[in-house]
């Protein structure tokens, strides 16, 4: 009795051990054939998007010219205000601004076409003196600038001059600024004119300079301000020239920015401001002689578009 239990149990241990040995087996060929199965999924953070950001200005500067030009040997002072001018618009100006931002390195651009006109006061010639002879003279420029801007500072502590207690950046820049001016000044014809040089037309005598180019190298700093969410404060300054192409010139920006509206990932906003924008630009002798000394200010306004 006891010998067949111990046969039984015998049998029974077995069959489980014979039971187990073909359930690995199996296993094992089962994995073989799958292979080790796909790997574990690691956990990815999502693509970000983009970080270039890019906004585009189109804007009106309404400014007004004081200074001097040289055309052919004579002198016409200019002293206009930005109506006066604004009523000798001689076509249709074009002028925007273009800025390309990674962290903290930027690039822009900046282009003005204007065709601009005005009375003028008076007239200085070689050799002869012309005064109040119902002048006036227009001048069609193009001027083309694009630098670098990269971000040099930025603090947070508090309010700007009171204007509010967000950030505030520091950024450095340098570029080229290229000018094309085609000046052309009236004078009317008079007993004490010296016409040499001149164009006469009716009863009038035209001194044209021809488009005249020059480039000038800047460099200068910007201060935006954040004065709360959606509204930034630029203060901009820059100098040129160096006698490489102009003797010197210098602009000067304060610009007032706000968010008007966003939508599907654009962002609009308003822009006014001020602009000044100086150059001393001299070239040639004696008839062929041309100056063109100018400040050019007033105020502005324009829209971005960020994106």
């Amino acid at each position: 009795m006891r010998a067949a239990y111990r046969n039984t149990q015998t049998a029974t241990f077995a069959l489980l051990a014979a039971g187990a040995v073909l359930l690995g087996a199996t296993g094992t060929a089962a994995a073989a054939d799958l292979g080790a199965g796909p790997p574990v999924a690691e956990e990815r953070p999502p693509p970000s998007p983009s970080a270039w950001t890019f906004s585009f200005t189109p804007y009106s500067w309404l400014s007004g010219l004081d200074g001097s030009t040289t055309v052919r040997g004579r002198t016409t002072d200019i002293d206009a205000d930005a109506i006066e001018v604004l009523e000798h618009l001689d076509g249709v100006p074009w002028m925007s601004y273009g800025e390309a931002r990674n962290g903290p390195l930027a690039f822009y651009g900046d282009i003005i076409y204007a065709p601009l006109g005005t009375d003028a006061g008076r007239t200085r010639s070689l050799g002869r003196l012309t005064l109040d002879a119902n002048l006036g003279v227009d001048v069609r420029e193009t001027i083309a600038e694009a630098g670098v801007i990269y971000e040099i500072a930025s603090w947070r502590a508090g309010g700007l001059m009171g204007l509010g207690t967000g950030p505030t950046a520091l950024d450095v820049l340098a570029g080229a600024r290229y000018w094309r001016q085609e000046v052309e000044a009236r004078l009317a014809l008079t007993a004490t004119l010296d016409v040499a040089g001149l164009t006469l037309a009716g009863s009038r005598a035209i001194a044209r300079s021809g488009d005249v180019e020059w480039v000038d190298p800047l460099v200068g700093l910007r201060l935006r301000h954040q004065m709360a969410p959606g509204q930034e404060l630029v203060l901009r300054g820059d100098v040129g020239g160096f006698d490489a192409g102009s003797t010197f010139s210098w602009n000067v920006v304060g610009a007032y920015s706000f968010e008007i509206a966003a939508h599907a990932g654009v962002t609009y906003s308003g822009i006014l401001g001020y602009r000044a924008l100086g150059v001393d630009f001299e070239k040639g002798s004696g008839l062929s002689r041309f100056e063109y000394d100018v400040v050019q200010h007033g105020p502005l306004l324009g829209l971005t578009v960020s994106f």
